[in-house]
């Protein structure tokens, strides 16, 4: 199965890179039905955190670390209680519960609500979301969008808030994994074989932006988002 593995983080890698966001949304559903809630966790942080490192510094120019600060100051104090519930929750709930989250992202995000404009004292709550949601299962992503949303960031913009919140978000997750000894040798070399699809998935997406648009290519990605969330529920 190891192929498999690399076919799904290269094409979780693709989907970030042309859309800004996604590798969890895409690996977690698939991963976790291969390997497990425990490796899939670990391995998609540390994958996410590797590409995300590499798209902040392509897109640092638009960079404002004003927008994010507080999302990322109330996301540390949800990581641990995710990375506890991991620990302690019952598989088939987090499986349910992951398959809600990307369901649920994946229709907002087709139907494309017109979201009110918030003030950035929001960012306190969906931070905290979102920082439970990345320590369970890595998904701490639909809720950093949709402040991002409300708060009108331009596409440049948001593209790089995101890259910064979710690489501040994989380390902190990822140090947690470490102290709860999840980082097993399986981990390891899972993420070793995974790093050639993450270059060729970078490589694929970076030309993905330049040749289809990135709203038609989203709402492929959103589609098949769906299918696995409905298979991860039922």
């Amino acid at each position: 199965m190891d192929w498999l593995v690399a076919v799904i983080i290269f094409l979780a890698v693709l989907t970030q890179t042309a859309t800004g966001f996604g590798l969890a949304l895409v690996s977690m559903g698939l991963l976790v039905q291969l390997l497990g809630i425990q490796v899939a966790a670990p391995l998609v942080a540390l994958t996410a955190a590797s590409l995300e490192l590499i798209l902040l510094v392509r897109y640092r120019d638009a960079l404002n670390w004003k927008a994010v600060w507080r999302l990322s100051a109330a996301s540390m104090a949800g990581i641990p209680l995710g990375i506890l519930a991991l620990r302690h929750v019952n598989d088939k709930v987090i499986l349910t519960v992951l398959g809600l989250v990307i369901v649920g992202y994946a229709v907002y995000a087709l139907t494309n609500p017109r979201m009110p404009e918030l003030q950035p004292g929001w960012a306190w709550g969906f931070g905290f979301l979102a920082g439970l949601l990345s320590g369970a299962y890595n998904t701490g992503g639909p809720p950093a969008v949709i402040y991002g949303n409300t708060r009108r960031w331009s596409p440049a913009e948001f593209k790089s808030n995101l890259q910064s919140f979710f690489l501040l978000n994989d380390v902190l997750v990822i140090t947690g994994h470490a102290v709860s000894h999840h980082l097993t040798p399986v981990v390891w070399a899972n993420y070793w074989l995974a790093l050639p699809a993450l270059a060729l998935g970078l490589v694929a997406g970076l030309s993905l932006e330049r040749l289809i648009h990135p709203a038609t290519f989203r709402k492929i990605v959103l589609l098949l988002l769906i299918v696995t969330g409905l298979r991860l529920i039922f």
